[in-house]
C-alpha cells in the first residue's frame, strides 16, 4: 500500500501544534530572563556535579565552556527578538519555541543565527553606528513627539550584529575537538610499541530533532603513529563522523560501535551525551504528566513556575577483544557494558542518570505531591539565595 504523503496544510498543522510565537516585548523580555537565569544554575550544576564526583574536572570546564556559548547565544537572541514585533507585521520574524517537547527555541531560529554570524561583518557596514542612531532618537522624539520605534529595532539589530561577532556561540553544530589527557603505559612485552595516546574528545549540537542543546563527551585511546588531531588522514573523516551520528534518536552504542569499526586504531573508552533539556514552564510550553500539575500551582509566584530537565547518558568500555579485519590481520575492538535493568540494554547505554533543575517553589509543590514516576530523578534545588542544593 501506497504511503500517504502529507500535504502543506497537514505539514504546517503539525508545525502549528508543536511551535509557540512569543509575541509582545514584554513576554519576550520574560522569556529570556528566566532563561538566562536557568542556564546561570546549569553552570552551577555543573560545578556540584563535579563535587559529587558524577564528571571529570575536564568534564566540568568542557560543560561550563558550552553553557557560556550557550549564554552568549540567548544574549544575541534576546536582541534580535525585543522589538521585532513594534515595527508592524513582522510575524514571521517572532521568536518561536518549541512549547510541547523542549521549551526551547526551534532549531531553524538557531540555524538563522548561525548563518546571520557569518555575514555580521558585512551587515554592520550597512547599518548607522550606536552613537549615529542614539543621536537620531533623540532628534526623532524632540521633532515628531513620538517613540523612535524603527530606530530602536535599528538599534536592537546593531547590537545583535555585533553580538554575534565578538561572542562564543553555541551554533547547531559545534565541531569536536580533542584534548591532549596523555599516554598510557604499555605491558612490557609490548615496550617496542608506541604507547597509546588518550584524550578527550567533545563536540555539541543544537538536536534538529529535540530542539534541545545537547554535549558529547567521549574518552578515547589512539594507537596511531601521528596525534589524532595532527594527523590530516584521520582527524577529518572523525569529525565528520563524529558530526553524523550526533543525534538523539541514536543510541550511545550505535555511535561508540561505529567508531570503533571504521577506525582501527581508535578505541573509544567512554562516551557520554548530555541532554541540557527539555525546560518546561507553565507560562511558556505544555507540560504532560506529574510536571503539570506541579508547575501549574507553582505558578503563583513569578519566576518560580519552570523545571529543566537535566540528563547525563554514559555508555563504557568492559573489556577489548581482537577481531579479524583480513585474511592476516585483526583489529583491538571495544565490548561495552550495558545497563542490565534496561530492557535487553535497549537504551544502548552503561548508566543513564536523570535529574531537574527547579526552583525552591516547584521543589516544595512536587515534594508534596511526591509522584512515583520522578522518585529516582535527582532534583537540584535553587535556594531564595541562589544557592544549588541536591536532593534524591
Amino acid at each position: 500500500m501506497a504511503r500517504k504523503t502529507k500535504s502543506r496544510k497537514e505539514i504546517s498543522d503539525q508545525l502549528t501544534f508543536d511551535h509557540k510565537v512569543i509575541e509582545g516585548a514584554r513576554a519576550t523580555r520574560r522569556y529570556f530572563s528566566k532563561f538566562e537565569r536557568i542556564i546561570s544554575h546549569m553552570g552551577d550544576v555543573a560545578a556540584l556535579s563535579y563535587k559529587e564526583k558524577q564528571i571529570t574536572p575536564l568534564e566540568a570546564r568542557v560543560i561550563l565552556q558550552y553553557l557560556q556559548g550557550l549564554a552568549h547565544t540567548f544574549t544575541a537572541l534576546s536582541y534580535k527578538f525585543l522589538m521585532a514585533n513594534r515595527v508592524g507585521d513582522h510575524s514571521g520574524q517572532l521568536l518561536s519555541i518549541d512549547k510541547s517537547d523542549s521549551g526551547f527555541p526551534i532549531y531553524s531560529e538557531i540555524l538563522q543565527m548561525a548563518t546571520d554570524a557569518l555575514q555580521a561583518d558585512s551587515y554592520l557596514l550597512s547599518l548607522s553606528s550606536q552613537g549615529r542612531l542614539k543621536k537620531d532618537m533623540i532628534s526623532h522624539i524632540l521633532a515628531e513627539q513620538t517613540h523612535p520605534t524603527k530606530l530602536q529595532y535599528a538599534m536592537s539589530q546593531r547590537i545583535y550584529y555585533e553580538h554575534l561577532t565578538g561572542a562564543n556561540l553555541f551554533l547547531p553544530q559545534n565541531h569536536p575537538q580533542a584534548l591532549w589527557e596523555g599516554k598510557l603505559k604499555k605491558r612490557k612485552k609490548n615496550r617496542h610499541k608506541d604507547k597509546k595516546k588518550q584524550y578527550l574528545i567533545h563536540w555539541a549540537v543544537y538536536d534538529s530533532q529535540s530542539n534541545v542543546p545537547t554535549i558529547y563527551l567521549m574518552d578515547l585511546e589512539d594507537t596511531g603513529k601521528k596525534a589524532l588531531p595532527l594527523d590530516e588522514r584521520r582527524w577529518p573523516r572523525v569529525q565528520s563522523h563524529l558530526l553524523s551520528q550526533s543525534m538523539s534518536s541514536l543510541k550511545l552504542l550505535t555511535i561508540a560501535r561505529g567508531l570503533d569499526q571504521d577506525f582501527d586504531e581508535l578505541h573509544p573508552k567512554r562516551l557520554r551525551r548530555v541532554h541540557l533539556g527539555p525546560m518546561y514552564s507553565h507560562a511558556f510550553t505544555q507540560q504532560h504528566g506529574p510536571l503539570r500539575d506541579v508547575l501549574a500551582e507553582a505558578a503563583g509566584q513569578p519566576g518560580l513556575d519552570w523545571a529543566l530537565a537535566w540528563t547525563v547518558e554514559t555508555l563504557t568500555s568492559e573489556k577489548t577483544k581482537r577481531e579479524k579485519t583480513g585474511i592476516f590481520a585483526s583489529a583491538q575492538r571495544e565490548v561495552f557494558k550495558l545497563d542490565k535493568n534496561a530492557l535487553s540494554g535497549d537504551d544502548g547505554a552503561s548508566d543513564i542518570r536523570r535529574a531537574l533543575i527547579l526552583p525552591h517553589r516547584a521543589y516544595q509543590v512536587l515534594k508534596e505531591k511526591n509522584p512515583p514516576s520522578l522518585a529516582r530523578t535527582r532534583k537540584y534545588v535553587v535556594g531564595t539565595d541562589s544557592k544549588i542544593l541536591s536532593y534524591m
